[in-house]
């Protein structure tokens, strides 16, 4: 039994010669029983990378193993649900969940399935065609719970349900990991939809992994500071600075005692992904990585 989900080594996907890499020597580590929040601006890679987990796609530089395998491998032991939702628009969602089961015999769950259609008061003989995009959503994710993965893949899996919808099924979600200890890696680029949700965090920015690690650890090495413009901050790493009038504020990964003259207070994870995707230059945190794939 393994106890890392996903771990990425030089980590690379080109979409064409000519085009920039749609990741970039992304290396990094989840362990299992994590709920991952993977995070980052449009293009930022999030869709490449599951789908390189999921093994729909092969990498064109280093390696990716996903529980203790190559992904195809373990294709059986997780579950994938694609940002468009793909479902066959001619069947019922009753006759979804029984392909389900008949895909998976040995690892079906046909109570969860059926349970969370139900909360959604959905009616078993309805076509997929007539669904709306936040049904469709819940019967993907009833597919996708009632096989029991070992790790869910979830591709902005909230975007098209209302917010009382969102908060249900997000319930569900953690409710599901928190029993079965299953791994759980949800894209976003709403930073507010995975902060009360997730325990871990791996950002992207323009193809490159810019933070990864245990959420709190990645927020307690980061302090926002304030100051008097034009103090120094050396020795510490600066991530993002910027002054206003004779105030300064920055972000910065302290290497000691702050000093006279500053304020220093714990930022929200929505500061820390914000101030990393405006400065580019400024050197990724990698958490939880073994020295091995570096």
């Amino acid at each position: 039994m393994t106890d890392t989900a996903i771990e990425a080594a030089g980590l690379g996907r080109r979409f064409g010669r000519r085009r920039a890499p749609a990741l970039d020597g992304c290396t990094f580590r989840l362990p299992t029983g994590r709920v991952c929040a993977l995070t980052g601006p449009n293009g930022a890679g999030k869709s490449t990378l599951l789908a390189l987990a999921a093994g729909l796609i092969r990498p064109t530089e280093g390696t990716v193993t996903v529980l203790g395998t190559a992904p195809a491998a373990a294709r059986e032991r997780l579950a994938y649900v694609a940002q468009n939702k793909p479902l066959y628009p001619q069947l019922t969602i009753a006759g979804t969940l029984r392909l389900g089961r008949d895909l998976n015999p040995r690892r079906w769950d046909a109570r969860v399935a059926e349970r969370i259609v139900a909360e959604g008061d959905l009616d078993p003989d309805t076509k997929i065609r007539t669904l709306s995009g936040g049904q469709r959503t819940r019967v993907a994710l009833a597919l996708a719970l009632g096989k029991r993965p070992e790790l869910l893949l979830l591709d902005e899996p909230m975007a098209d349900l209302d917010p009382l919808a969102r908060h249900q099924l997000t319930a569900t979600l953690m409710a599901d990991a928190a029993e079965h200890g299953t791994t759980v890696v949800m894209s976003s680029h709403v930073v507010a939809e995975l902060e009360g949700s997730c325990d871990h965090l791996l950002l992207l920015g323009s193809g490159r992994v810019r933070l990864a690690g245990p959420l709190d650890d990645l927020l307690a090495a980061h302090t926002l500071v304030t100051g008097r413009a034009g103090e120094a901050l050396d020795p510490h790493t600066v991530v993002e600075s910027r002054t206003t009038g004779r105030q300064l504020t920055a972000l910065v990964r302290p290497t000691g005692p702050l000093g006279d003259g500053f304020q220093g207070d714990r930022p929200s994870l929505e500061e820390v992904v914000l101030a990393h995707l405006r400065s580019p230059a400024a050197p990724p945190l990698l958490l939880d990585t073994r020295e091995a794939a570096v």
